[in-house]
């Protein structure tokens, strides 16, 4: 007989470990596991080992609003996030709820039932599981296979190419010359770590350019907040002072280009060489934030460029040659080793298939409620993080509406909540106003998001509060059942 719980949550990383947190503290008469398909949890920050992994955001707002981030360091290497995440996961008795090596295959919805079976790959073998309801805290790529596009003559280099998704434990590039590919998050976190670790010298190879703004890597106001008040005071301040400052410039970004573009350009050029081409290398065509703003703790990447241990060079490739890169302008580029950081696939559910009733639910006609919950999908909560802001934020909210319609569901006796898509009376829109090239890869496949609340996906954690944490859970657009028969409410 199938084992069954209430809750059943996918994957082990921040988002699951936030919502374990929260079951505990507001339904903890309900019964859950967590799903973690890999040895160990921590997710992203178990999976990636590349040389000065790093969080992009504060870790004020990255880590949990429960357990306090006491450090005045704000942005974290990978192994300090890794082991504060396994410390929440201990100290709030989350770990014995865990299950590693359990990779959900398949979740089947069962009106008749009004459950969740889920086929699970436990270790080579399979077993099934059946829950109530189901939260999706898998992230939305592919841990398998990160993006790598077809290079001509690939092979025909005769030096290593490498993939930051999978980066071999014994690498030795000392001395070696590196082209890095790419000038998203993962490039400009490599280039000054490559350097630091005794690479020779470092390409940067971008077809076109990336903002990429410097800050402090120490927060003063967190360090005087640390030393003066007591540690829960303090990391509430921290985290909404922090909260406050990245809406503060998002808003400023998209409403006014022009001076956080300046801004930008300020922060680098004072740290670059003299007489460098900003524009060339570090001005894209598209606005801040129209893709994700680049992070370099202390201007390091620009620091990095002014050693003369690394440089930029923005063209296409024409070829991989057996000694390096040929590019379209004619100039080639030697290499020992090539980084291919050339990003992500997206994958939902951590590629589990979903289907209700036995039949595959088509995600392309499904619609995002409030960025929590899918249309025609009954039951299930799945967490996407915010873009612009710290992951954590938005986790946070989509945890404690869970538990939020979860007492109001055993308050009224219903067994299924379903948001029903608004049809006509809501225009579709894209999934999420975010362009960098792995969305744009995979937003064929995606929900879509509305033209207006509570479909419409803003990436704004002051307005989702308003609506997430405080807004009315019976509203119009769910759809519940109670035993069995129909409701709305």
């Amino acid at each position: 007989m199938s084992e069954h719980l209430d809750v059943v949550i996918v994957g082990a990383g921040i988002s699951g470990i936030s919502t374990a947190w929260h079951l505990q503290d507001r339904c903890p008469t309900k019964s859950y596991v967590i799903l973690e398909r890999r040895e160990n949890i921590g997710g992203t920050w178990d999976l990636f080992k590349y040389p000065g992994i790093r969080s992009d955001s504060d870790m004020f707002t990255l880590g949990f609003r429960f357990k306090p981030w006491t450090s005045a360091k704000s942005i974290a290497d990978g192994q300090s996030i890794w082991n504060y995440i396994n410390e929440a996961a201990e100290e709030n008795g989350i770990s014995r709820h865990i299950r590693v090596n359990h990779r959900v295959l398949s979740a089947d919805w069962s009106d008749a039932d009004n459950r969740w079976t889920l086929t699970i790959d436990k270790g080579g073998e399979q077993i099934e599981m059946t829950c109530s309801f189901l939260s999706v805290c898998s992230g939305y790529y592919n841990y398998d296979e990160g993006y790598s596009p077809e290079f001509p003559g690939a092979a025909d280099f005769k030096g290593q190419i490498i993939h930051p998704q999978h980066w071999p434990e014994d690498l030795d590039y000392a001395g070696k010359k590196i082209v890095v590919i790419g000038s998203g998050a993962t490039a400009v976190t490599l280039i000054p770590s490559l350097v630091a670790g005794g690479a020779g010298h470092v390409t940067m190879l971008q077809r076109s350019p990336t903002y990429i703004g410097a800050l402090p890597l120490e927060d003063p106001f967190a360090r005087r907040a640390n030393k003066y008040l007591p540690k829960n005071l303090a990391h509430f301040v921290n985290r909404w002072k922090q909260i406050g400052y990245s809406t503060g410039q998002y808003q400023i970004a998209r409403k006014f280009p022009g001076v956080f573009k300046k801004a930008l350009r300020q922060m680098a050029t004072r740290r670059l060489p003299e007489g460098f081409d900003y524009d060339k290398h570090f001005s894209p065509r598209y606005n801040p934030w129209d893709e994700r703003v680049c992070l370099a703790p202390n201007g390091d990447l620009f620091k990095t460029i002014r050693s003369g241990k690394a440089d930029v060079v923005t063209d296409t490739i024409e070829t991989f040659t057996e000694t390096g890169i040929k590019l379209t302008s004619g100039d080639e580029l030697a290499a020992d080793i090539i980084i291919t950081a050339t990003g992500l696939n997206m994958q939902l559910f951590g590629g589990a298939t979903v289907t209700r009733n036995g039949e595959a639910v088509d995600l392309t006609k499904s619609m995002t409620y409030k960025g929590l919950m899918l249309s025609g999908v009954p039951n299930m909560a799945i967490t996407f993080g915010y873009t612009n802001a710290s992951w954590t934020l938005k986790a946070d909210l989509v945890s404690e509406f869970i538990c939020r319609l979860l007492n109001f569901m055993d308050a009224n006796g219903f067994d299924k909540v379903e948001p029903e898509h608004p049809g006509d009376a809501v225009d579709e829109l894209p999934f999420m106003d975010f362009t960098p090239g792995y969305f744009r890869r995979a937003m064929d496949s995606l929900p879509k998001s509305g033209s207006e609340a509570p479909w419409k996906l803003k990436q704004n954690y002051f307005f989702d509060m308003r609506t997430i944490r405080y807004g009315k859970v019976d509203e119009e657009s769910l759809h519940f059942t109670k035993h069995r028969a129909a409701v709305t409410v």
